[in-house]
């Protein structure tokens, strides 16, 4: 692999979304990331749906740039393994519940013992502490507890809504991965690695304060319920479809009043100053909606674009990933799994120019590099067929410790 981590090593100890994804990202930029499964079963995100040659399309978009082991980290010999291989590396990532991992014996201070440089990061729901800590949870939980629900609602008033996509995990891997980095990167510094922690709670919470939590900024004034900025959002109905039109400077608002042949609206007093449009939102909008269902969207891009209008047509996936723009970004690539066959996948939002990722792997099948894993410990080709009858390593879809087995008999 090459690219910016070129050379770092990385147990991923994880499962489901926010931690694969987060080591996928490293993954993506040249680290060497070593996946830990479960003998016969896996990560549970290789067996959900809109599968190809037995793997599932959410566990390539979030596995690839990885090597797969499977250990029984429930045996001593299984977890003797995985301290073996953490000795090795320079990132554990894992995503256990609070407790679980020291249970098995390879919590921080167990890894830590046989690396100390280690940079040790736990990614959980809730973190360590508190009345919640060992509830269940999946990313509708965090959006609701976390205020996200009542932010996508548009006020507190009105009834709950999650955002349609998976943001809490999306935000955890990326907040996970960025802190891996930064560990790292204090690592190179002082020659010290560190435990660090990290709850989806707190990756949301974090994200939504800037711009969603402003009332709640000043401590000693009391936050009143927050209301609909306006009763309608920012996606607007035109003559043959959706799109989106944002006007926040007085140039713009003149750009919009000319594009949409409305100039009479630039002498009302309403409309006057940025803090009289956001004064007036409902009524600006409206006239704004009815005068946009005149045209066609493609006939308002033209003329919005003309006068210096922020717009935008509002996209199905399918569309959006054939528009000009998005081709000409070069973010969705295409590429050939052995077993799953050609794929559609984006690159790492990242260009690096002086250390560009390239050679991409696909997303392993279950237990596929075990022998090769255990080779690099030292460990022979009996060692390894031992191990794996004894159940301590799958070595499900291993063509190595086949032929090995083959062989022996």
């Amino acid at each position: 692999m090459s690219g910016p981590y070129e050379g770092i090593r990385i147990v991923d100890a994880t499962a489901m979304l926010a931690g694969p994804w987060a080591t996928s990202i490293l993954g993506d930029q040249g680290a060497d990331v070593i996946k830990v499964e479960v003998p016969g079963r896996g990560d549970h995100v290789r067996s959900l749906g809109n599968r190809r040659g037995g793997l599932s399309s959410i566990f390539l978009n979030i596995n690839r740039n990885k090597r797969s082991i499977t250990l029984d980290l429930k045996t001593p010999e299984g977890r003797d393994l995985l301290l073996r291989i953490a000795e090795t590396a320079d990132v554990f990532v894992q995503n256990f519940r609070p407790g679980v991992v020291e249970r098995l014996g390879v919590g921080y201070d167990d890894v830590a013992t046989v690396n100390p440089d280690i940079v040790y990061l736990s990614l959980s729901g809730f973190g360590e502490k508190g009345p919640w800590v060992h509830k269940p949870v999946y990313d509708p939980v965090i959006q609701a507890l976390s205020g996200l629900t009542t932010i996508q609602a548009g006020s507190d008033g009105e009834r709950p809504r999650l955002v349609r996509t998976v943001l809490p995990d999306k935000l955890s891997a990326m907040a996970a991965s960025q802190a891996i980095g930064a560990a790292l990167f204090r690592r190179e510094r002082t020659g010290e690695g560190q435990h660090v922690r990290l709850s989806m709670l707190d990756a949301v919470l974090s994200f939504l304060w800037a711009s969603d939590y402003n009332a709640q900024t000043w401590p000693d004034a009391e936050a009143s319920d927050r209301s609909a900025a306006s009763f309608i959002d920012l996606i607007y109905r035109t003559k043959d479809g959706y799109m989106t039109v944002a006007v926040m400077s007085d140039k713009e608002w003149r750009g919009l009043c000319k594009a949409l042949d409305r100039e009479d609206w630039l002498a009302d007093e309403r409309f006057a100053t940025p803090a009289a449009r956001d004064a007036h939102v409902d009524r600006r909008l409206e006239l704004t909606q009815q005068a946009l269902l005149e045209r066609t969207t493609g006939e308002w891009m033209e003329a919005l674009e003309a006068c210096g209008v922020p717009c935008a047509p509002a996209l199905t996936r399918d569309e959006a990933i054939d528009h000009p723009q998005v081709v000409a970004s070069g973010i969705v690539v295409e590429s050939e799994h052995p077993v799953a066959g050609r794929l559609r996948q984006t690159r790492n939002a990242a260009r690096f120019e002086g250390s560009p990722a390239t050679d991409l792997a696909g997303a392993p099948q279950l237990g596929q590099h075990c022998s090769e894993i255990l080779a690099e410990l030292g460990l022979s080709e009996a060692e390894i067929a031992d191990l794996h009858a004894n159940g301590i390593v799958g070595g499900e879809t291993d063509p190595a410790l086949s032929a090995s087995l083959a062989a022996a008999e």
